[in-house]
Parts: structure tokens; C-alpha cells; sequence
């Protein structure tokens, strides 16, 4: 079966989503950050594992369900972060953001029978998801992370090493506002959709 890893940074007022303030506060946008992440953990932990890894920036709280194991993130740039959760892991691996509120569990059950790679690229030019057969730190090292061609980057070093790559679903992150109301709009019945709806109508019964 698949290790599982979420990485994550502990949903704090001024520390996580600030690219949706405006229009919403700090507190409004961490708000958001927690329900997009209970979602994801909600996902994984309804998914088939052998292991469940939050690799964390911060704390863990009462958003955090039984079952996973939590790691500190380390020190760097994101895409050594990304390299040393992949570094604690082995065997088939499966790394995913908190950004994705939309995940099934479906998406995170995966096979590596006829791949060695499974790419999941998101509609901004990054990458929602990466899943590696045998983890190999040294595939994510040196790639430019959260620019137009970090997506692109990746995808093209898993080819130069001769990985055979299987691609997922293209998926929008939430990283502005109307990313925020185009998620909620295809996940209506997520934490995020509800949580957006009660801030952005908050007399609605």
C-alpha cells in the first residue's frame, strides 16, 4: 500500500492563505486554511495506507484526526521541505498539499503497476499531488517552486530520469479568492464550501 503525506503549515492568522487578504481578513483567511485543511485530512484518512504523514509547520490541532503520524517540517526552501518528507519514507509514496479542499479519497487511491511516477498538475502551473514508487529526494532539489513553471520543471526532471509518469486529474488550487468560490463551487458539501458561505454570507440560515 501507498505512504501517504500532506504537507502543511498550521492554520495561524497571517501565516497561511494571505493572497486572499484582501478580501478577507487574516483571521477570515486562516479560517479557510483550516477547513481546506481538515478536508484534505479528511480525504486521506478515507483513503487505503500504510502510512499517514502530516509534515507539519507549527503546531497540530483539533482539526488533526486519528491515525496520522506528524513530522516537523525542516529548514529551506519548499522544495527541500518536499525532498526530506519524501527522505522519511519508503516504498510507494504519494505527497499532497493543503490547497486542494476538493481531494477524494478516489484521487489518493492510487497503484504504481505500471508507472514510477503519478503527476497531478494544478491549472496555476504547479502540482497538487506527486507519487513516487521508490522516493527519490534528489527528484524535487533545485525545482522552482510556486512560479508559473515549477509544474512544468518537475514534470520534465521525472522524464530526464527516465521515470515512467502517469498523470492525475488537473485541479485547481486555492491561493485567491476566486479560486476560493470556484473550489466551493465544485466541493459544495466540503468544510471549505462552508466555511466560504458563512463568511461570505453570514445572516444566511
Amino acid at each position: 500500500m501507498t505512504t501517504l503525506l500532506v504537507i502543511a503549515k498550521e492554520p495561524r492568522p497571517g501565516r497561511v492563505k494571505t493572497r486572499l487578504t484582501p478580501p478577507f481578513t487574516p483571521v477570515e483567511a486562516a479560517a479557510l486554511a483550516e477547513a481546506a485543511l481538515t478536508d484534505t485530512l479528511r480525504a486521506v484518512a478515507a483513503a487505503p495506507a500504510r502510512r499517514r504523514v502530516l509534515v507539519l509547520d507549527g503546531r497540530p490541532g483539533p482539526w488533526l484526526p486519528d491515525g496520522f503520524e506528524v513530522v516537523p517540517q525542516c529548514a529551506g526552501g519548499l522544495d527541500e521541505r518536499l525532498a526530506d518528507a519524501f527522505a522519511r519514507c519508503a516504498g510507494p509514496t504519494l505527497l499532497v498539499g493543503m490547497d486542494t479542499p476538493q481531494l477524494t479519497p478516489d484521487l489518493l487511491t492510487l497503484d504504481f503497476t505500471d508507472c514510477d511516477a503519478r503527476f497531478g498538475p494544478a491549472e496555476d502551473g504547479g502540482f497538487w499531488a506527486l507519487g513516487l514508487a521508490r522516493p527519490e529526494p534528489e527528484l524535487l532539489r533545485g525545482v522552482p517552486m510556486s512560479v508559473p513553471e515549477t509544474g512544468s520543471v518537475q514534470r520534465e526532471r521525472l522524464a530526464a530520469a527516465g521515470l515512467r509518469v502517469r498523470e492525475l486529474p488537473r485541479l485547481r488550487d486555492v491561493d485567491t479568492a476566486a479560486d476560493a468560490h470556484a473550489v466551493a463551487a465544485l466541493a459544495p458539501d466540503t468544510a471549505f464550501a462552508a466555511r466560504l458561505a458563512a463568511l461570505t454570507h453570514p445572516g444566511a440560515a
